[in-house]
């Protein structure tokens, strides 16, 4: 997605602009053509000769710097550019990009740009929270600007807030989101992903090996695609991406009442499909009646614990599918996982099976060893008119990629 792109960078005078040389890496290991303009107040923060030996490129500075000009001038680096990144983006940039100012090499580059631009504000706190600086960002945003929002925490001038320059992954996730065709323009999305916990007491739970990470690629790669996300996860270290909605649960029961809550929403927009991708490991079994105090280790004694069956979300929504329609508005497309051992006749037999059973869409059977923890998977792909496709192992978003491409065919 990013691979063979041009991505122009304008690198500005923020604190965080040494942190710039670690995008740029990332960047070009992605496969992407980095053109790197930098301010002359980033410059006092990071030199243009790490950018340069980083990008593979020329690192423009002055607009008036004759061998920059005829070489590449403010114009065609405006023309040639896929994607506009503004990173770090400072405040006083955004204030002169939202008022048409055009001072230096940057700020009429971004003038000059029929590119896509993205925002990645670093500052002090005070200065993103300044209503100026929020008018100046909603008119952005209005003018069609993306921006990906700073993270939250201590900052290099010692305030503890909103400003610090976000992720590297966050920033490479909406360039991709920016540059996907928009094939999901129109339908929501709700993702299950990660595992969920059953209380034995207040201390112990029972649970499983899930990460969540096929749910989370899930969730970003239907963002790009220009769905209207929501993901439900159980407990996972994997941090919220941005530009979707985000619910955090602990268990089966809590699961089921969030993701009904999201299925049932009356639309108000222009949806017309909702489709639910059930990637959490919900857990089968639950303890029949957790104790309400933490279980002592007595030697002389022996324990059983009993099981009940949790709700199967899945299987409840494949029976509701009607009454879901009529109540959101919108046509429902269902995808299950089957996660499963044993051999490969095995696991095609229990996710057909389970297709079936549970009235859904499309199946996507795998095998736990192959999921649980990776950041690749293998799958299978089973569709009730008796279709299916393996997909051989690939990182996990290039899989959600394929499971989003047959959801959209079923």
């Amino acid at each position: 997605m990013i691979a063979g792109k041009t991505i122009t960078l304008i690198i500005t005078g923020s604190i965080a602009a040494y942190k710039s040389a670690e995008l740029v890496r990332e960047l070009t290991k992605s496969g992407a053509k980095v053109q790197a303009v930098m301010t002359k107040s980033a410059c006092e923060f990071i030199t243009p000769l790490t950018i340069q030996s980083l990008a593979g490129s020329r690192v423009t500075v002055d607009i008036f710097d004759p061998s920059s000009e005829a070489e590449i001038s403010h114009i065609e680096l405006a023309d040639s550019a896929d994607v506009v990144l503004v990173a770090p983006a400072s405040a006083d940039i955004i204030a002169k990009a939202a008022h048409g100012v055009a001072d230096d090499i940057a700020t009429t580059l971004l003038l000059a740009t029929k590119a896509p631009v993205i925002f990645a504000p670093a500052m002090n706190v005070n200065m993103w929270e300044n209503p100026l600086t929020r008018e100046n960002v909603t008119k952005l945003k209005t003018l069609g600007c993306d921006f990906v929002d700073p993270g939250e925490g201590e900052l290099a001038c010692g305030w503890i807030g909103k400003g610090r320059f976000a992720d590297t992954d966050d920033i490479l996730d909406s360039i991709r989101a920016v540059l996907s065709p928009k094939t999901l323009a129109g339908a929501r999305v709700i993702v299950t992903a990660g595992p969920t916990r059953e209380a034995i007491d207040p201390v112990r739970f029972v649970s499983n090996r899930s990460t969540g990470r096929m749910g989370f690629a899930l969730a970003r790669v239907a963002r790009w695609l220009g769905a209207e996300v929501t993901l439900v996860t159980g407990p996972s270290e994997i941090a919220s991406p941005q530009g979707m909605s985000v619910v955090r649960v602990i268990s089966a029961q809590d699961m089921y009442e969030a993701v009904f809550e999201e299925v049932v929403r009356q639309d108000t927009g222009l949806n017309k499909t909702q489709f639910v991708f059930m990637a959490a490991a919900i857990t089968d079994h639950r303890p029949a009646g957790a104790s309400a105090t933490k279980i002592k280790k007595d030697k002389s004694k022996t324990y059983e614990l009993k099981m009940e069956p949790c709700l199967d979300v899945l299987q409840e929504l494949g029976a509701n599918r009607e009454r879901i329609e009529d109540s959101s508005g919108l046509a429902l497309k269902l995808v299950g996982f089957s996660a499963e051992t044993g051999d490969e006749e095995q696991l095609l037999a229990w996710a057909r099976e389970k297709l079936e059973r549970k009235n859904a869409d499309l199946m996507v059977g795998n095998f736990a060893d192959d999921a649980f923890g990776q950041d690749t998977n293998r799958i299978w792909l089973l569709e009730k008119d008796g279709r299916q496709e393996e997909v051989s192992t690939a990182e996990k978003h290039m899989i959600a990629g394929r499971i989003i491409r047959a959801a959209l065919r079923v």
